[in-house]
Formats: structure tokens, C-alpha cells, sequence
């Protein structure tokens, strides 16, 4: 069943702004917004909040207080603090600098997912700084339940438990994940890791003796089949693998160009890549996304590889999954096999990854059109409002959600 609630007078988009509330697939109206929401996962910062926040993250999902525990242990590693908060904390500052540089009053409210500050928290402040149009930036850059629609879940969340639905309206920029201000950070991650391999191997021969995993945290499968508008057409594994994979291939092509690489008669790439994925967490029965990124690494083994780039492509910071199952496991697990390794950085505070969010909150604010959006894939610009059913998680059904058409 549709759940309608919160749609009234016509409205098909619950909380939306007027530019947004019909629902169209590129807003082109402006929209005269009073801040930027920038939505956040969070992250414990101290042994104490370790095992509570592990919980606010697994609710409703039954993982068992031993697996908690398991998970625990890589962020006691690091003295219980995740890094992900800190980020969030420079990515503020970054944009505030960059809004301030254009001569762009939009002041800039944090609010995460699991951890303080939450998303109530980020709507009730401006409610009190009389903030009614937001416009959302959610620190996520592909298409699926957890990485767009469980975000919009919260929007809606956050403004029934605040009572707050009558008054504030939460339009969400685009997944911005073929925007060049978030793929350029890649680009010159990779082209710099492959000069230094040259440069540090005798001899490397860049077309069969490196590999660049470009890495990925896993979803169930149930939920990469339905990641995306199911309109498009998209193979089993939804657009979360396919953008992920257009992604790749741009990031490759670039850097190789960078390099004066020889493109292969009949295109592709000259270097040896592939999507791996990481950090899956579900029952061993129930299938995710494959090959897990050790296994992608022990497969080379015996091979002609003698180096491997890790390349962060689904983070947009330097989370706990990229700090222990890249720069711990993955690393170890290259080590093992006598492989040179680096890990390419994430986009972080990268200067074209805040002024192209700038520029995503931009788009919406003075409604440009599609054919004027940057996009270095076939499959963008992507929707400003999401389309209906998109990125269902099938084991909990639809949620009422913002920023996109019901259900």
C-alpha cells in the first residue's frame, strides 16, 4: 500500500517545494532556499558510544549484540572515534568558506543519520533561525536504499518527530555521482598512484602487471536489484553497480589520457580495473554484491600483477570502512600476495568536490535546466526528484520519504 501521508492539495512530492512538489524529473524553477541541509551518517566520537551507536545503525535488523561486538573492535582500534564526524565538521567549514567566496548567503546545517547531531536536531535549529526551505546535500553520491532513499526516509522522520511537517519544506540535490567536481578527485587519485608505481617498479608494465580495484561497500543483491528507477532498465544489480561501473570507466580514461597511455584498438582502458566490493554485513545466506575486495586481491595471486591501486570510489571521506577494510585488510591482504599497494584518497575536502556541491545546491536555487548540467556519464545528470519506487528496500517496504514521488 501507498503511503500518502503528508500529501495534500494535490502534492505529489510529501514537504517539497513548490518548484519541486509535482514531481518533475529536473526542477527547472528557481527556488528561493533559506539553508543547506547537509545530511550526515555519523559516527562514535569515544569508546562509550561505540556499541550505542552500532545499534541506532542495525535497528530493525536484528543483528545479534556478538556481531555489534565484532564491529566494535575496529572502531576501539582507533580509540572509539570515527572519523566520519570530524569530516563532516571540515566539509561545513569548506563549504561555508566556498559559499562566502561566491557572495552566497546560505547558511549551512549538519544533521546525521545515527549520531549526534541528528537530523531532528538539524530541523529544529532552523525552525528556531526561521529556515522553512532547505535545500538537503547528503554526504552520498550513488543510488540505492541506503545511500539515497533511507536519507529521505529521514528527512520525513525528522519532521513528523519534531512536529515541524507544517512548517519546513526539504527539496535534496541530485546524486551527484558523475558530477566532475566528485569524480576529478578520483581522476588524479589514480593517474598519481600509477606514476607512482612506475616510478617506484623497475619496469611495471601498466597493461597487464598493475590492477585498479575501485572499491565499494556492498548491498544485498535484493537491494542492488531494485537501487534506482526500475524504468531504466538496469541489469540485477540496479543502477548502485552500473554508476559505479560508468564511474570507473571515466576515471580510467582520463587518467591514462593524463598519462599519454595508447588506447587499446577498440577502446576501453589500457590498465587492468575492476568493481569490487566491501564491508558486507549481512547473514552468510543472504547474497550481496561480490567479489569482495580480499578475494578480488587473493585472485591475482599467481598472475602477471605485481602492483594493485585501491581506489575508494563509493566514500566520500574517509570512513571507518575505508580506514580498516581498505587501509588495514585490503592492504594486509595485497601485502600477503607480495603486491605493491596504495590506497587513492577520497574526495574529502578536495576543492572541486565542495565547489561542485556548491554548485549542485545551485543548480536547484536558480533552476537550470538539464541540458546545462555537468555530467561525465550517459546516465546523468540524475533525477531531482526521485522517481516512484526508486531504491525500495524490499525487507522493510516503503517508508513515507521526501524528495521523491511516492511510494
Amino acid at each position: 500500500m501507498t503511503d500518502t501521508s503528508g500529501i495534500t492539495n494535490g502534492e505529489l512530492v510529501r514537504n517539497a517545494t513548490p518548484a519541486a512538489e509535482r514531481g518533475p524529473e529536473h526542477v527547472s524553477e528557481p527556488t528561493d532556499y533559506d539553508a543547506i541541509l547537509l545530511a550526515g551518517f555519523g559516527g562514535p566520537e569515544g569508546q562509550d558510544d561505540v556499541i550505542p551507536f552500532l545499534r541506532n545503525v542495525t535497528r530493525g535488523r536484528g543483528i545479534p549484540e556478538e556481531r555489534l561486538e565484532e564491529v566494535a573492535t575496529h572502531y576501539r582500534h582507533f580509540g572509539g572515534v570515527s572519523p566520519i564526524n570530524e569530516h563532516n565538521r571540515e566539509l561545513k567549514a569548506a563549504l561555508e568558506a566556498e559559499l562566502q567566496r561566491r557572495g552566497i548567503d546560505l547558511p549551512v546545517i549538519w544533521g546525521n543519520r545515527n549520531w549526534d547531531p541528528y537530523m531532528a536536531d538539524a530541523v529544529r535549529e532552523a525552525d528556531q533561525r526561521g529556515f522553512t526551505k532547505l535545500i538537503a546535500v547528503a554526504t552520498s553520491a550513488y543510488s540505492s536504499y541506503s545511500s539515497c532513499r533511507q536519507y529521505r526516509e529521514d528527512f520525513a522522520m525528522a519532521l513528523d518527530d519534531t512536529g515541524l511537517a507544517d512548517k519546513i519544506q526539504i527539496d535534496k540535490v541530485r546524486q551527484f555521482f558523475d558530477h566532475p567536481g566528485f569524480v576529478q578527485p578520483f581522476i588524479d587519485g589514480v593517474r598519481d598512484a600509477l606514476l607512482k608505481a612506475r616510478a617506484e617498479l623497475d619496469d611495471l608494465d601498466l597493461s597487464s602487471e598493475i590492477q585498479v580495484l575501485f572499491a565499494t561497500h556492498s548491498i544485498p543483491s535484493t537491494d542492488a536489484a531494485k537501487s534506482g528507477p526500475q524504468s531504466r532498465g538496469f541489469d540485477a544489480d540496479g543502477a548502485y553497480a552500473a554508476q559505479h561501473k560508468a564511474v570507473a570507466e571515466v576515471v580510467m580514461a582520463a587518467a591514462e589520457a593524463a598519462l599519454d597511455l595508447e588506447i587499446p584498438e577498440g577502446g576501453g582502458s589500457t590498465v587492468p580495473w575492476q568493481l569490487v566490493y566491501q564491508s558486507r554485513s549481512g547473514p552468510p545466506s543472504m547474497p550481496w554484491l561480490e567479489p569482495d575486495i580480499n578475494d578480488a586481491i587473493d585472485d591475482l595471486a599467481g598472475g602477471p600483477t605485481r602492483a594493485v591501486v585501491i581506489v575508494p570510489l563509493g566514500f566520500v571521506s574517509d570512513h571507518m570502512e575505508v580506514m580498516w577494510d581498505l587501509d588495514n585488510e585490503a592492504l594486509e591482504t595485497s601485502e600477503k600476495n607480495g603486491f605493491w599497494a596504495v590506497r587513492t584518497p577520497t574526495p574529502g575536502i578536495d576543492p572541486n568536490y565542495v565547489t561542485g556541491l556548491v554548485d549542485l545546491v545551485l543548480e536547484r536555487r536558480d533552476g537550470v535546466p538539464a541540458e546545462d548540467r555537468p555530467h561525465v556519464t550517459d546516465l546523468g545528470p540524475w533525477y531531482d526528484v526521485c522517481r516512484p519506487g526508486c531504491c525500495e528496500n524490499v525487507r522493510l517496504g516503503f517508508k513515507p520519504a521526501l524528495s521523491g514521488l511516492v511510494p
